[in-house]
């Protein structure tokens, strides 16, 4: 789970002659992660595609631009098929006429129809205006504008102007359309004397395109009428465009099954036909290169013999390993045999491979491994989470593992509650059977196992949608654990701050240990010390003395009382704390080693203690190994601080919940300091119990049938609007958590993706 899977490179060189069955039997293995020839090989080129390459690509394009017309898709797929040559020639082309034509169609009637309710747009202003279409054209010596304006500063521009000799302005019913009619001065215009007003003038349509049928006996042409003509004209063509339309379904229909799994089969020829391209050769002998799972090497070279018996040799060249001894500080040279390469027309392959190692290099390229994550079932939905960062390099430590134990007990301690579980729990599952993506699988997985959490910590806190009945009915009274809201049990809330950071140094020691496990197998002990050990030693060097009895009058008294319960916390720590478990921890030992002179300016008689000098040890390890980092030493302190969120996000989600209920239910502050929900008795007997003072609100549903209305409305709508802050908060802030403080720490991510040379058939049979 920690490390990918093992991967080795191997190398695979023989004649020509059998090159098209190695790569047949490589594909329908779907193992190798092939490497691409650089040409640093003397002797060597880059290999060329074989016959058929570019027919098939061709055939590929014109069937992928065919699924796009008839918008097809795997929904759309049959049965799996064999598509021979002939029907692949055939009914392609039967296909693509069928379809080329009614997509011709179509673009021409979608081109008139564009244009009809582009016409019907604009004729709006000359309906508005009321106005026959046959006055607007046709004057030798008047000017006509339609548009939209102000009139009375269009009134004030023409008749100061020298451009017109007579105008008069029509206006329509509504007042934003105006009908200019002007007699120009010679040489002039209607448009020169309306620049710099504001008036937006619109084409005016050509009277000889409207239709003889719409002009009236005398030629006018109303032009409501006209627009009824284009609207009619507007029905006809989306009726003919409709029937074009289901023409094309008609052929998805039928062809959607056949071009599906004629995708597939050219796409698999297109991958083995141009696989040369990835290859070194020269005239008579082929190099591939690539990974393979160490684990399956064996079929590998087995599957190859196979199909072309002795006539290639196949190396194992390297196994990619998790150490810095070998090959390129991560690999060892794999000195095992490999299969006998047989003659080819005289010539030995083997003096191929000489050739190759006289060229300087033993591998193509020094690419690193891909990455094939290696985590079980439940845990690798969390992989998406880890690839929003980055996929773990070769390397790396996968930190999926770590994710899958802390995010959900994060998310799930912070919401805590049984109610809302459920309902998180019942999300995941829709997103993880009604989805076929393995993005929304998987985030569909996390929700659910996110959902658990939250559902076990509801059982801990005793809460369902806020509210504590589940921990009476299951614990009789008091639950396991309280958020800490109420004034009884705000030792909880300062309990929780703690066990913030106590989660928080035990998650950074993890990232640091990953990281000290890293610098050792890739550079050394030394180099682990230097760059990881001196973390450690300062993360908990400085948190085991702020937690430690050293200056405990200066520190916050809850840190040596909230677990306390032995009556033996020191002096000196503030307001006593009630203890929420009585563990008996009132802070570690001081462990004083000396202190400094009191004659020192500030620091005079500071002690010195045992924690102190770890962490000042770690301090001058990072200084003598990465000093450009000393600058960031109160990194421990801060990201430790940092987890203090869990705590904060606790509370103000149980505030909000506890926000909703009380608007509905109202509540009442008992003689115990805990807040009680008026749900089995009204404000009336709490204030006769308690008195006035202790209604915190009376609540809705007392308040008669309007308010009761509005307060189911406020209780459903609140309470949904938790559940989705809860994502937005609780889930948003252990990401951070994990993406920030944890990752920070031993990842950077960046691998390769294992892309094997193959196919995974979804629409055809083998051939």
């Amino acid at each position: 789970m920690l490390r990918p899977e093992q991967m080795s490179k191997v190398s695979v060189t023989g004649s020509k002659k059998v090159m098209d069955d190695v790569v047949e039997t490589v594909h329908d293995l779907n193992l190798l992660h092939v490497t691409e020839y650089d040409g640093s090989w003397d002797g060597f080129q880059q290999g060329t595609p074989t016959e058929g390459a570019e027919s098939a690509s061709e055939k590929l394009v014109t069937i992928r631009s065919i699924e796009s017309i008839l918008d097809v898709d795997e929904s759309d797929a049959g049965p799996t098929r064999v598509v021979s040559d002939e029907a692949l020639e055939a009914d392609l082309a039967d296909v693509r006429a069928r379809v080329n034509e009614l997509d011709d169609r179509r673009s021409e009637i979608e081109s008139e129809l564009r244009d009809i309710e582009e016409r019907i747009e604009g004729m709006e202003p000359f309906v508005d205006l009321g106005i026959d279409l046959d006055l607007l054209s046709g004057y030798e010596s008047i000017d006509v504008s339609v548009g939209e304006g102000n009139r009375d500063l269009v009134e004030d521009a023409l008749a100061s102007s020298s451009a017109v000799r007579n105008h008069r302005v029509f206006v329509s019913d509504s007042g934003s359309t105006l009908g200019i009619f002007a007699q120009p001065t010679e040489g002039e215009s209607l448009s020169d004397a309306l620049v710099g007003t504001e008036f937006a003038a619109v084409t005016i349509p050509d009277v000889s395109e409207v239709p003889d049928d719409v002009k009236g006996s005398n030629g006018e042409v109303p032009p409501e009428t006209y627009v009824q003509e284009l609207e009619s004209r507007r029905r006809k063509l989306q009726s003919r465009l409709d029937t074009v339309d289901g023409e094309l379904e008609e052929v998805k229909l039928d062809a959607a099954g056949f071009l599906l799994a004629a995708e597939e089969r050219l796409s698999i020829e297109v991958q083995k036909t141009e696989a040369p391209l990835t290859f070194a050769t020269t005239k008579n002998a082929f190099v591939a290169e690539g990974w393979i799972p160490t684990s399956g090497y064996g079929d590998f070279v087995t599957a190859i013999t196979d199909a072309v018996g002795d006539h290639v040799e196949i190396q194992r060249l390297e196994d990619a390993q998790f150490n810095r001894h070998g090959g390129e500080e991560v690999r060892e040279q794999y000195t095992g045999g490999g299969t006998p390469a047989a003659a080819d027309g005289g010539e030995s392959t083997a003096t191929e491979t000489e050739a190759r190692a006289d060229g300087g290099s033993v591998v193509m390229q020094n690419d690193e491994p891909p990455t094939v994550q290696n985590n079980p079932g439940v845990v690798s939905p969390f992989e998406v989470l880890v690839k929003a960062v980055g996929r773990p390099k070769y390397t790396e430590f996968d930190p999926t593992v770590f994710l899958f134990l802390t995010f959900p007990a994060f998310f799930g301690f912070m919401i805590g509650d049984f109610g809302y579980g459920i309902l998180y729990t019942a999300i995941g599952y829709f997103l993880y059977s009604k989805f076929e993506s393995p993005a929304f699988r998987s985030m569909g997985g996390i929700t659910i196992i996110a959902g658990l959490f939250t559902m076990l910590f509801g059982i801990l806190y005793g809460e369902i949608f806020g509210l504590h009945q589940l921990g009476e009915v299951l614990f009789g009274g008091h639950p396991p654990m309280e958020k800490g809201l109420s004034p009884a049990g705000k030792s909880y809330a300062l309990a929780w701050l703690i066990v913030s950071v106590l989660i928080g140094i035990v998650h950074l020691n993890i990232g640091y240990i990953l990281d000290f496990v890293e610098n050792l197998e890739f550079h050394g002990v030394k180099d682990a010390i230097y760059e990881s050990g001196s973390w450690i030693l300062m993360l908990n060097g400085l948190w085991v003395w702020i937690l430690s009895r050293t200056l405990v009058d200066t520190k916050p008294g809850f840190l040596f009382t909230v677990f306390d319960g032995s009556g033996a916390a020191p002096e000196g720590t503030g307001q006593y704390i009630e203890p929420v478990y009585e563990l008996g921890f009132n802070g570690f030992p001081a462990l004083e080693v000396f202190a400094l002179p009191a004659g020192l300016p500030l620091i005079g008689g500071f002690p010195i203690t045992v924690p102190l000098l770890v962490f000042f040890l770690g301090l001058a390890l990072l200084i003598a190994g990465e000093p450009i980092e000393a600058v960031e030493f109160l990194n421990v302190l801060v990201n430790g601080l940092s987890y203090t969120r869990i705590a904060a996000v606790l509370l103000a989600k149980a505030g909000m919940a506890f926000t909703v209920n009380l608007l509905f239910f109202g509540a009442y502050l008992g003689d115990d300091g805990e807040f009680h929900f008026l749900i089995d008795h009204g404000p009336a007997w709490a204030v006769a119990e308690y008195g006035q003072e202790a209604i915190m609100f009376p609540g809705l549903m007392h308040g008669g049938v309007a308010a009761l209305l509005g307060g189911i409305l406020v209780l459903v709508l609140g309470h949904v609007l938790v559940l989705a802050l809860g994502v937005t908060s609780a889930g948003l802030q252990a990401v951070r958590l994990e993406y920030v403080e944890f990752f920070n720490k031993f990842f950077d991510g960046g691998g390769a993706e294992y892309e094997p040379f193959g196919y995974e058939r979804k629409y055809t049979a083998d051939d």
